[in-house]
């Protein structure tokens, strides 16, 4: 019987850079602080129901989404754990309408972070797994100066690292340094995330299809015929698929990265943008997904081609196995080439 080896978050992180002889170490401490601040984070979530941070503030964040104690919590935790350690020159949260400054007292660093704190909050009440959504950029404004709005609008293929959390039966953290996705899950006993899911792929086909069903009625002509031919009876293409949707990104994504399948959160006729976020949501699991084999796209372009204008821009996306992805962007095309759009 093989033996798998003991490996914490931290030690992997370092034999990666180890393999990058240009590495300074500075990405590695980075993102050690940042499971500093999700053990935290999962520590608040799995005692949320018997202490006094479910519910609503009465707050609204820049989009117009009513704010959660815990959403809060969370966002703050990200600040002060990452605002100090000399790693970064600026933030952006999702629940922040500005870009966040690293206080004039601290270190300016050569890192950006943008990040989704609590992903999924609506289901927080209901006890439903829920994440944090993490993306790392370069700076792109001189060194050693604070951080400008032009260093957090990047496009995502500029990503240096991102990963993501979920809060479930156990926490597991998944990221990538753009070489490879791993998966870490949370021994509460020592505190330390270990190595459970090593060298991630993507299924290249899978047979589940994951959307809200509810906006049928306002999508697209394609998207609608692919929905259609995923639930018909064909048993050499394995359908009908089945249909799971948790209604956390973060917790439909991972089971997509796992089990295969695709993931899908449309543009409509009420909103023609889409409503997932590009920089905090649709790039970092976009990035995830296609180091992991799959395919991301907002339906006409690859997602981490498109360049941001404003810094809570929202986007399509359609993510997830190979043949599937691009088995729905044939379905799209061949809708508009029959002038059905």
């Amino acid at each position: 019987m093989a033996r798998s080896r003991f490996m914490t978050l931290e030690r992997h992180i370092i034999e990666g850079e180890r393999m990058h002889p240009e590495a300074t170490g500075e990405l590695s401490r980075l993102l050690s602080d940042l499971a500093i601040a999700i053990k935290i984070i999962s520590l608040e979530v799995n005692k949320a129901g018997i202490v006094d941070i479910l519910g609503l503030t009465g707050d609204e964040n820049v989009h117009g989404e009513s704010v959660r104690k815990l959403d809060m919590y969370a966002h703050d935790m990200m600040f002060k754990a990452m605002d100090h350690g000399g790693h970064l020159c600026i933030m952006a949260s999702e629940e922040e309408e500005d870009i966040i400054h690293i206080p004039t007292d601290f270190e300016i660093g050569r890192y950006v972070l943008l990040f989704d704190p609590l992903d999924g909050s609506s289901n927080i009440d209901a006890n439903v797994s829920i994440g944090t959504i993490f993306s790392i950029y370069r700076r792109q404004s001189p060194d050693g100066l604070p951080g400008t709005l032009e260093d957090c609008l990047q496009p995502g293929y500029k990503q240096v690292a991102a990963g993501y959390v979920v809060y479930g039966s156990s926490t597991m953290l998944v990221y990538t340094a753009g070489h490879g996705v791993h998966g870490f899950t949370l021994d509460p006993s020592i505190g330390e995330f270990i190595l459970s899911h090593p060298d991630i792929r993507i299924p290249q086909k899978g047979k589940i299809y994951s959307v809200n069903e509810g906006n049928y009625k306002y999508w697209h002509p394609g998207l609608k015929q692919y929905i259609k031919f995923l639930q018909e009876e064909d048993a050499p293409s394995s359908r009908p698929y089945s249909t799971r949707y948790i209604g956390s990104m973060v917790a439909d994504v991972h089971r997509t990265l796992l089990y295969g399948g695709i993931f899908m959160y449309p543009a409509d006729s009420r909103s023609p943008k889409g409503k997932l976020r590009l920089m905090y949501e649709c790039n970092p699991v976009a990035f995830i997904t296609e180091a992991a084999g799959g395919i991301a796209t907002d339906g006409n372009m690859r997602l981490m081609d498109k360049v941001p204008e404003h810094l809570h821009e929202r986007s399509p996306i359609f993510i997830g196995s190979p043949d599937d992805v691009n088995t729905l962007l044939r379905f799209l095309r061949r809708a508009e080439e029959a002038g059905l759009v």
